[in-house]
Formats: structure tokens, C-alpha cells, sequence
């Protein structure tokens, strides 16, 4: 069985790994936001190159065992808190984290659902299923994603977790940070700035993603 601080410090670096990849992840959809023609090959040139690519088949292996562990393990530790009458809501924060760290098992358990969602519409579709092919017949995910962000449902869906997601993130970075032992007094604003700032700009950028396609395809 892991200590308490093995859980936390197991939970900040998978919770570390998931917010650089998120980082990754989004730098890519980008392009996304380009001129629908320039969007629709750069996309599809981008994807092809990650499916085709070892190092990145390698680093997909790493993401699905982080989310995995770092969901189990938030799981393990939301319900120690509850028997020990929780914990965290006490100290110094902000009140986004604040607000965050006493609902942490909710947004976990959104950003859960949403991600077996998403993967079941784009990756499982993209590995296993049926997707929409291009001219010369390789897999189109660029069509995959439009018609995907095309449903108002999902969209809906998608911005609704991106503000989950950016709850988690600003007192996910914050407690990392003190679980590293980095919290120094002289930096305290500094990284409570940052982390707010990352988490807003990535969340934001994710949650116009679909609202863009949906509206630029209607």
C-alpha cells in the first residue's frame, strides 16, 4: 500500500505529465483555426505523422497509464479526506482553489467522464471504428472532428468540462507545486500566477475550438 505522501507525490507527477501533454495537445489543434482548406491538410498531415510515429506511440502508452493512475489515485485520496473530514480548504489560497481542492473529486470525476467521451468519439473512431477517408483514402480526422464539433450537444458538453478541466488545473498546479516543495515565499504570487494564467489561456483555447468548427460549419 503507498503512504499518504507516496499518493500526493505520485498524484502531482502524473497530474505534471497530463498538464504538459494538455500543453502539446493543444499547440497542435491549433491549426484548427486556420482557413478551413490550409486547417483540413495541415490537421490531417499533423495526426498521420503522430499515428505513424514510435516516440509518440511510446509517450500514448505513458498518457493512458497517467491518466489511469492519476484518476484512481485522486479517487483514493478524495475518499482518505472524506473519512478524515477533508483537509485542505484551510490554508491560504485563492478562492478558485479553495473552491477547487474542496471539490476536487467532482471535477475529477467530470473531467473523467468527458475523457471517455472524447475518446470515444475521436480516438476509438480513428483507431477502430469507421472514419470519414479522404481522396486517396487515408483517415480524414480532420472531417472526423468537424462532424463531431458540429453536434451542439457536444459542444455544450466540451465547454462545460473545459471550466471543469480549469478548476482542476489552477489548485492541481498549486498543490504540485507545494508537494515539490517549491512553494517559497519569495515565488508564492509568482506561481500562483502562472498557474492561474496557464490554466485559463489553455482551457479557454480548448473550449473555442468547437465553438469555432460549430459555428464556421453552420
Amino acid at each position: 500500500m503507498l503512504s499518504t505522501l507516496s499518493r500526493k507525490m505520485l498524484m502531482c507527477l502524473t497530474g505534471l505529465f497530463l498538464g504538459f501533454f494538455l500543453l502539446i495537445h493543444f499547440l497542435g489543434n491549433l491549426q484548427l483555426f486556420l482557413p478551413q482548406e490550409q486547417a483540413h491538410l495541415q490537421f490531417n498531415a499533423y495526426s498521420h505523422f503522430l499515428s505513424g510515429n514510435i516516440i509518440i506511440k511510446i509517450v500514448s502508452y505513458v498518457l493512458y497509464a497517467s491518466i489511469i493512475l492519476h484518476a484512481v489515485d485522486g479517487l483514493m485520496i478524495t475518499l482518505k479526506n472524506k473519512k478524515s473530514g477533508g483537509g485542505y480548504q484551510r490554508d491560504g489560497r485563492g478562492r478558485a482553489s479553495k473552491w477547487a481542492s474542496r471539490n476536487m473529486g467532482i471535477l475529477g470525476t467530470l473531467i473523467l467522464i468527458f475523457l471517455v467521451i472524447h475518446f470515444q468519439n475521436f480516438w476509438y473512431i480513428y483507431k477502430f471504428g469507421n472514419p470519414p477517408l479522404d481522396e486517396n483514402g487515408n483517415k480524414d480526422l480532420y472531417i472526423l472532428v468537424v462532424n463531431v464539433f458540429k453536434e451542439w450537444w457536444y459542444v455544450i458538453i466540451y465547454v462545460l468540462s473545459m471550466i471543469a478541466l480549469c478548476y482542476h488545473l489552477i489548485h492541481g498546479i498549486h498543490s504540485a507545486v507545494r508537494t515539490l516543495g517549491l512553494y517559497h515565499p519569495k515565488f508564492v504570487q509568482w506561481f500562483k500566477t502562472i498557474g492561474i494564467a496557464y490554466s485559463i489561456i489553455i482551457c479557454i483555447g480548448f473550449a473555442l475550438m468547437p465553438v469555432y468548427v460549430f459555428f464556421t460549419y453552420h
